[in-house]
């Protein structure tokens, strides 16, 4: 059987072309961690991650300092097997955060070779439960400097021209006066049918502080609210949750099984937005998306509609992949050299194997340097 021959790895910096805010936060770039996984059969495999605004390099020390020795030299698909050794070598250094990401983009890259080396498309390869297309919603309503409420809705308007029957804007960062302006333009520009989706990034500190705003939301029937308060704030995600008409979506930043099984147990979200590519991989995602299956809790994961796409084909329980039309936000699409399409809010799936895509290599070379360890390098 084929082996882990090499790991390369490399953390990108990439400015947006407009400062974007969240309820919390403004970015002016996104650094992205990049790994390809070959095997001595000359075939390879691709995984990434967002890593935030800042410090990407720690991404690049975790795969070549604590992870890539993992896999050196192994066979590929002992998947289970290299994750859980994964996993435990990260337990002193970091269980969540970037060290959980570094194994997420190398289970993904795992994944990914394994399904390249049988001819598959990754969804094929898992097991589809949808062979051509999954639904969509289209994401954006960011916070841009001399965006008003009309023009809010004048671009949630223009993902509906695109075909979507769902489309997602962001809240919190205003008052709750000014928050329901934006909502009701939107819902007024998408008109009834429309799927609208909120989005909160962590916004709220308390139950009293969001029904402020979620009493005022809930007449224009929000499909969901989503990260309300801190990640690690599950108990004030469940009273939310108990306290408004509108569902509650969280777990984009969750990382592992156990977390997810917290916010399950104590019913903080109707909706898990696991990001495969944050939570612990493939590998991880899928054990969670059983789980909450047998909760009777769907899935809609996070961004990197590139990843997720596959994995939504492939889960029974999941609704919905986060669409990013273009790059101004997601400007990880400008490092890949395939995209996906969209067709009235259906996203078609790649057909060639694996993920279907690979990096794009010049692109890469303008912002970062690619570097290779084997085992003559541990």
């Amino acid at each position: 059987m084929p082996r882990i021959q090499s790991i390369e790895v490399c953390a990108v910096a990439l400015p947006l072309d407009r400062v974007t805010s969240f309820a919390r936060r403004t970015v002016s770039a996104r650094h992205y961690g990049l790994v390809r996984v070959r095997s001595d059969d000359g075939l390879s495999g691709i995984g990434f991650c967002y890593v935030g605004s800042a410090a990407g390099r720690l991404f690049t020390v975790a795969v070549e300092d604590l992870l890539a020795k993992v896999l050196i030299g192994r066979d590929s698909h002992e998947v289970e097997g290299l994750w859980a050794q994964m996993y435990q070598e990260a337990l002193l250094h970091g269980r969540a955060g970037t060290v959980m990401r570094a194994i997420s983009a190398l289970d993904t890259a795992l994944w990914d070779l394994n399904a390249r080396s049988v001819g598959l498309p990754l969804h094929r390869y898992l097991g589809a439960n949808a062979l051509d297309t999954v639904p969509g919603y289209a994401s954006g309503g960011y916070y841009l400097d001399g965006k008003t409420p009309q023009h809010l809705g004048e671009e949630m308007a223009s993902y509906v021209a695109m075909g979507f029957q769902a489309v997602k804007m962001k809240t919190g960062r205003l008052s709750p006066a000014e928050e329901e302006a934006r909502l009701r333009a939107a819902r007024e520009a998408v008109g009834p049918d429309v799927e609208l989706m909120m989005d909160c990034n962590n916004g709220w500190t308390d139950v009293t502080q969001a029904l402020q705003y979620m009493q005022r939301f809930e007449p224009y029937r929000p499909y969901f609210i989503e990260e309300p308060f801190s990640p690690d704030d599950i108990d004030n995600h469940a009273r939310l949750a108990r306290a408004t008409r509108v569902p509650v979506a969280t777990a984009e930043i969750g990382y592992g099984r156990w977390y997810h099984q917290a916010l399950l147990e104590k019913q903080a979200a109707a909706i898990l937005q696991t990001d495969a590519v944050v939570c612990g991989g493939i590998t991880e995602w899928r054990r969670i998306a059983a789980n909450a299956a047998s909760h009777g809790v769907v899935m809609c994961p996070h961004w990197f509609h590139d990843v997720h796409a596959p994995l939504v084909a492939a889960t029974p329980n999941a609704r919905y992949v986060e669409f990013f039309w273009d790059d101004q936000v997601l400007n990880f699409r400008r490092l890949i050299d395939r995209q996906l399409g969209q067709r009235n809010g259906q996203i078609t799936l790649h057909t060639g194997p694996g993920l279907g895509f690979d990096f794009d290599e010049q692109e890469i070379a303008r912002h970062a340097r690619w570097t290779r360890i084997d085992g003559s390098a541990l």
